[in-house]
């Protein structure tokens, strides 16, 4: 896998910044993907030293449009430890 097919997007909810002080950064990532191929991508896209990387399943929900009733796709999260020193920047100023 390519490096961005790998990463889709950075998650950002207030629990995704609040870690951010512990350099934790969110990320969802391609159902495929397993943990050595998003720890090469981060590394390779934003240039830091990854030290762990954490992975979840999000179930899609439920979702309601008057009498019809749809489900919103499963997705991937993958939370990425940095070093102390590393930052990335995408985060920053959001």
């Amino acid at each position: 896998m390519h490096v961005y097919e790998v990463l889709r997007r950075p998650v950002v909810t207030e629990k995704s910044t609040l870690l951010q002080g512990q350099s934790k950064y969110v990320f969802e990532v391609a159902t495929a993907a397993n943990k050595a191929q998003i720890k090469e991508a981060v590394e390779k896209a934003f240039n830091v030293k990854v030290l762990a990387v954490n992975v979840s399943k999000v179930h899609g929900k439920i979702r309601r449009m008057g009498r019809t009733s749809g489900r919103t796709p499963d997705w991937k999260k993958a939370v990425v430890t940095l070093r102390p020193e590393d930052k990335i920047e995408v985060f920053e100023g959001v």
